[in-house]
């Protein structure tokens, strides 16, 4: 007995071993982190609320020798209309997932935004989180994505040399994969003016907090009559590698009318597209049902808003 709690305890020190010393860095501009990226290039991570790196520094999954801390920089703390009416919305980095919940703004024209937010980890990681890191940490269950995919919206990502922008639905590449460069900054999200109404769902184990074991944003263009669907976009979260996009349930969609006959038939192949596995949270087979389910509950609740 005596042996097996030495064990015990010697793998608990193990895990709460100091991590060695790292080299905390604080500039003020983005062209400085730039510098400072490049200059330490593959050495370093970025460090924006903090909420997921530190947590991996934890477990010893990234141990870098120096965090370039966003904080400093005020200019990338924003929720503002585009001047020319083009973009609709832009985010930058550093605004907090609280300051966009509480943005009366987006609560007002972009609300599936406000959704995805409320049920996106608990009040005091809102307080220190921010979208673009919830997006940069690349996780399929990313609460901030599926909405953000269905709205169109873009990011803008800039190095020493040069700026791009990308839809966030072909930002990332597998989990925790995106294609940022290793001397890029995601630096806002920009977000074109609504078209249409959508909500974003999210079915987890816990009431408040929890990963999502299924999210599904849809968004929806109507006719003058609100009988026929113009356009859909529905996106799923946690049911395959990277947030994806439902195209085929999207193809169902457009143009027909929406009677639960169409609805019914739309949440059946949106089920189909996801690619989910077995866990220890789900199985592939639950996953999809509840795809089926949320994509019908979102489709009539977009409705409904319309």
């Amino acid at each position: 007995m005596c042996q097996v709690m030495d064990q015990m305890a010697g793998k608990t020190l193990g895990r709460l071993r100091r991590l060695p010393e790292i080299e905390c860095l604080f500039p003020k501009t983005v062209k400085k982190a730039l510098s400072q990226l490049e200059k330490h290039n593959g050495l370093a991570s970025v460090i924006a609320g903090g909420t997921d790196l530190i947590n991996c520094m934890k477990r010893r999954d990234i141990i870098p020798k120096y965090i370039i801390d966003l904080k400093g920089i005020a200019a990338l703390n924003f929720i503002e209309k585009d001047k020319n009416g083009k973009l609709g919305l832009r985010i930058g980095a550093m605004t907090t997932l609280s300051e966009i919940l509480e943005s009366s703004l987006i609560r007002e024209v972009y609300p599936i935004l406000t959704d995805a937010v409320s049920v996106l980890a608990n009040p005091q990681i809102r307080n220190t989180a921010t979208m673009v890191g919830n997006l940069c940490n690349a996780l399929p269950s990313a609460d901030s994505a599926p909405p953000l995919i269905v709205l169109q919206a873009k990011l803008k990502i800039v190095g020493l040399a040069k700026e791009r922008t990308i839809l966030v639905e072909d930002f990332f590449k597998g989990p925790r994969e995106t294609i940022l460069g290793p001397c890029e900054l995601v630096t806002e999200i920009m977000i074109p003016p609504p078209v249409g109404y959508g909500v974003y769902l999210k079915h987890m184990l816990r009431a408040e907090g929890d990963l999502a074991m299924v999210g599904v944003a849809v968004y929806l263009t109507l006719d003058s009559k609100k009988e026929i669907c113009r356009n859909a976009k529905i996106a799923l979260g946690a049911v395959a590698p990277t947030p994806m996009r439902a195209i085929k349930a999207e193809d169902a969609l457009k143009g027909k009318p929406l009677n639960d006959d169409v609805i019914e038939t739309v949440a059946r192949i949106a089920s189909e597209e996801a690619k989910p596995i077995d866990d220890i949270r789900s199985s592939a087979e639950y996953r999809r049902e509840i795809v089926r389910a949320l994509t019908k509950r979102a489709i009539k609740q977009s409705i409904k808003k319309a």
